[in-house]
């Protein structure tokens, strides 16, 4: 089942432990973690998928799978997370069955559409902002699409994207049931502080 709103969703990041960031971000409140790593060998994806499998469960936290279909149903995770590139949804509920969680990137209010046709549980929408996370070949999308898309589907979009603490709270205002976040986590001098500071300003914006 997807938090409910608003919440936090940490993304981990290349350049440090995942296991180690993941524990950091669930201990700032962070309601979802999803492990993302295009590099590692499966069986290091695997160690790292169970260790934060394991403490999404203690606390209470969803854990979700970058596009290896493989990895989140070795490690039971919670479930996956596919890209427009990546295996369709509907060939993935196939193998996951009903109760796991699928995820789909979207970046225009068509995708999202036809990721909720295909059966995805949210919708991770963006890039919002600019960012240096991850290598996009379009221009960030700003808040106007976002909201386009939250009027047409009745799935809980994620925003992504360049997401930190000055600009999370619009997101929801915006439409967003959820923010996730990489460098404004990652890169913080105290992680979980900074996870917990973003929790806070997005249920703030609720009030």
């Amino acid at each position: 089942m997807i938090p409910a709103a608003p919440f936090l969703c940490v993304i981990t990041d290349e350049a440090f432990c995942p296991v180690t960031m993941a524990e950091q971000a669930l201990r700032g409140g962070a309601a979802m973690i999803q492990l993302r790593h295009k590099t590692a060998s499966g069986a290091q994806l695997f160690a790292w998928a169970v260790a934060i499998r394991n403490l999404c469960k203690e606390y209470h936290a969803l854990c979700i799978i970058n596009d290896r279909l493989d990895i989140a149903m070795a490690s039971q995770a919670d479930g996956v997370h596919l890209g427009q590139n990546d295996l369709p949804a509907e060939a993935a509920r196939k193998v996951l069955g009903k109760n796991s969680i699928i995820g789909v990137s979207a970046s225009s209010a068509a995708e999202a559409i036809r990721a909720e046709k295909a059966g995805a549980d949210y919708i991770g929408f963006g890039h919002i902002f600019p960012t240096t996370s991850k290598l996009k070949g379009f221009s960030p999308l700003g808040t106007k699409p976002l909201q386009e898309s939250a009027a047409l589907v009745s799935l809980p979009i994620i925003a992504i994207g360049g997401i930190n603490l000055l600009n999370a709270a619009s997101l929801i205002s915006s439409g967003a049931a959820g923010v996730a976040v990489i460098a404004a986590v990652s890169r913080a001098v105290e992680p979980s502080r900074a996870a917990r500071e973003i929790l806070c300003a997005i249920k703030e914006s609720q009030r």
